[in-house]
């Protein structure tokens, strides 16, 4: 006898069968999580927020004005929201997708607090107000996510994450854009270290993300997101699909 399941997303007409099951499953699990981002979000913004006017006060002496970094970028649904992290670049210089370590633009103090993920604490409080999640996707801007096709754009059917299994992965991205943008500039290639990055970021990392992201979407499981949080917090690394990230 066939039914319905009404859960957050609305009340959904259910087949019995495999299939019912693996959707009652997913729409339950969807709901504990975004219980979950809700709840540890307000209790992390109430514990951490003396560390997060420390780090404002030190970003207003040392980089300026404004203290916040706000941009808009690409969430679940492919819908537009404002991403919110503490500012690490100097203002006057043009936006790009990718960021390598070492530019000029990355102020040292910025630096530091992207080595360390501390810029972007403010994250938190995207969570709390549900356009983000603890564990997901990592937002991107305009013209990556929203121009994904066919199975690729499960992606957006996840909230964006602080962090997941491709943010693990690439945890030292902009190291890693850097170094090989100096490999590729020692052997002879002349355009511009920007231009060498996004190619490399758009035919190499971006694919793989994508990969890692939708694997993620179809094997949710509530200790890997546990065991990805305590991961990010503690620097380490953890199995999952198949390799370490």
């Amino acid at each position: 006898m066939g039914g319905a399941f009404i859960g957050f997303l609305g009340v959904i007409p259910l087949q019995p069968g495999p299939f019912s099951l693996f959707l009652r499953c997913k729409v339950a699990y969807m709901f504990h999580k975004y219980l979950f981002d809700r709840i540890i979000s307000f209790i992390g913004l109430l514990l951490i927020w003396p560390l997060l006017l420390i780090i404002a006060l030190l970003v207003r002496v040392k980089i300026g004005r404004p203290v916040f970094f706000v941009q808009e970028r690409i969430g679940k649904g492919g819908k537009p929201f404002k991403i919110h992290k503490f500012r690490t670049m100097q203002e006057g210089f043009d936006e790009s997708p990718v960021s390598i370590a070492g530019e000029e633009r990355i102020t040292p103090f910025g630096a530091k607090l992207r080595h360390y993920k501390l810029d972007e604490l403010p994250e938190l409080w995207d969570v709390f107000i549900g356009n983000m999640s603890f564990v997901g996707p990592r937002p991107d801007v305009s013209g990556y996510a929203d121009k994904l096709e066919g199975d690729d754009r499960d992606v957006l059917k996840l909230r964006p994450g602080i962090t997941g299994p491709a943010t693990l992965k690439y945890r030292l991205e902009d190291e890693m854009l850097a170094e090989y943008v100096a490999q590729k500039q020692k052997e002879g290639d002349p355009r511009d270290a920007q231009v060498i990055a996004v190619e490399y970021n758009d035919t190499v990392i971006y694919p793989d993300k994508v990969r890692l992201n939708c694997y993620y979407y179809r094997n949710y499981s509530f200790a890997k997101d546990v065991q990805m949080i305590f991961c990010t917090v503690l620097g380490r690394r953890m199995e999952y699909a198949g390799e370490v990230i």
